[in-house]
């Protein structure tokens, strides 16, 4: 190949490393979080969903807390990417089995991307997974806060296992905005937006 020429797409292994991520991840739109078959939701959410609604609530918590809500986004999006390996495994589950760890199956998810994409993904689940900073910690209590979102609305649609999945959530939040969102939740109704922007026609 000439080096003075750019390679063609079929020569750009490290485009080709990133793609590959990419569409592994669009694996996620069709996992399901498996946990909430337990409560008897026969078709719940996906991995991809829950990770999106996640990445919105860490947005908001980050700017109510002060932390740096890109930051926080980027963690929340990344959080669960390695399930495609491993699927979603029931805290039960995780009784039983030994999986790899996260950082680990990441590498190996991006190991023919770029050093930057590299760098960039590898760093930001390691901060996820230490929890050490305090854009970790609000992440953490956004994938908390989503599951228990999750649960309310489940409850509201008439399912009445949810209490338990509310309550372990609600407890393992650390944040004062999560907190307080977690209340908002609680008490109020999840479409009290519908009804809002019809009142105001």
């Amino acid at each position: 190949m000439n080096p003075d020429q750019p390679p063609s797409p079929g020569d750009d292994h490290e485009a080709s490393g990133a793609m590959s991520f990419i569409s592994e991840t669009g694996v996620l739109k069709q996992a399901k979080r498996t946990g909430w078959w337990f409560a008897g939701i026969t078709d719940p959410e996906s991995i991809a969903e829950h990770s999106f609604r996640t990445a919105i609530i860490g947005t908001v918590l980050a700017a109510m807390e002060g932390a740096d809500p890109a930051r926080v986004a980027l963690l929340c999006v990344l959080h669960d990417t390695q399930e495609t390996r491993i699927t979603d495994i029931p805290h039960i589950g995780r009784r039983y089995l030994t999986a790899a760890d996260n950082p680990t199956i990441t590498a190996d998810q991006i190991a023919a991307a770029p050093g930057s994409v590299q760098q960039t993904i590898i760093e930001a689940v390691t901060e996820y997974e230490t929890g050490q900073t305090p854009e970790a910690v609000i992440a953490h209590d956004a994938d908390k806060l989503e599951c228990l979102v999750q649960a309310v609305e489940y409850r509201q649609q008439g399912n009445t296992a949810m209490q338990r999945w509310i309550d372990s959530c609600h407890a393992a939040l650390k944040t004062d905005s999560a907190c307080r969102l977690a209340e908002a939740a609680l008490t109020g109704q999840p479409l009290t937006w519908l009804r809002t922007f019809r009142n105001a026609e």
